[in-house]
């Protein structure tokens, strides 16, 4: 099992790419980033948590994840980049593959692709996506995507996404293209589309039961017809060395931690006592 860190980044605290290289150093796996475009002042979604007000001043501030992402792979060589999570629907889905395949290309393979259907439904709606279609489509996103990393002449004929026979380089060095997991909630549900569309699955902070939920994906992974197992994730608050062994014991794949809203020393010192607490170093 292995350990990572996310930074919820904007244009204070730490910069991604100097973070990414003392996490890579003290022995993380992984270093995810999240996205938001922007966020509306005025709105109607409720946050997961369940409250209108915002829990955190970042979610205005974020950076772009895939800019930031390409920061880190300059200035590293081991550690995966991932986001947690990205919202591909807000962006044009041609361009993106191409940046995403830009990124692992350029890291050597390293991306990890979290998505999300995206909580906030006003800011959604800003990019013009019918909100009620959303999960069809992000499944059309990925889709188009993996034609346009992995066939030579590639073409997609869908809902929200529509093109010809296309060339589209440079092709992802991880094929059919990066791992891509799923940040949502553990309902049957979200487990459906995981196992049509996806790869894995990432757990949100609130998830109460991780475990029976990833027994229930792998249970429903195999009666799809899905090869292997699902990727699994868990985002998790403290370290607690009892709930490593359960995880482990589990099969889970990665449990992440997040860092907190301070500034570059205090957050470079909270990743090494946190590479201590886990026993990375």
């Amino acid at each position: 099992m292995d350990f990572g860190i996310t930074l919820f980044t904007s244009d204070r605290g730490p910069r991604p790419e100097k973070l990414a290289a003392h996490a890579e150093s003290l022995g993380f796996s992984s270093f995810y980033v999240p996205e938001h475009t922007h966020i509306p002042v005025d709105r109607e979604a409720l946050h997961p948590t369940g409250g209108k007000e915002l829990p955190d001043d970042r979610y205005r501030r974020t950076l772009d994840p895939w800019v930031a992402s390409g920061a880190a792979a300059a200035v590293t060589e081991t550690i995966r980049l991932g986001t947690a999570v990205a919202l591909p629907v807000e962006s044009d889905p041609i361009g993106l593959a191409k940046t995403i395949a830009t990124v692992d290309h350029l890291s050597g393979g390293r991306v990890t692709l979290g998505v999300g259907f995206g909580w906030n439904l006003d800011e959604l709606r800003d990019h013009g996506v019918p909100t009620g279609r959303r999960r069809t489509m992000l499944r059309e996103y990925l889709e188009s995507m993996r034609a346009l990393w992995t066939e030579e002449e590639a073409e997609f004929h869908g809902e929200f996404v529509d093109f010809p026979p296309s060339w589209a380089w440079p092709k992802p060095v991880q094929q059919p293209g990066p791992r891509t997991l799923v940040g949502a909630a553990g309902t049957k549900k979200n487990f459906r589309w995981i196992c049509r569309a996806a790869d894995g699955w990432m757990t949100t902070p609130i998830e109460n039961d991780a475990v029976q939920g990833i027994e229930q994906l792998r249970e429903m992974w195999g009666e799809a017809g899905r090869e292997g197992g699902p990727y699994t994730v868990i985002l998790d608050g403290q370290p607690d060395p009892a709930n490593h062994e359960r995880w482990r014991a589990a099969g889970v794949d990665e449990v992440v931690y997040g860092t907190p809203d301070k500034s570059e020393a205090e957050v470079f010192a909270f990743v090494e006592r946190l590479a201590g607490k886990l026993g990375l170093l």
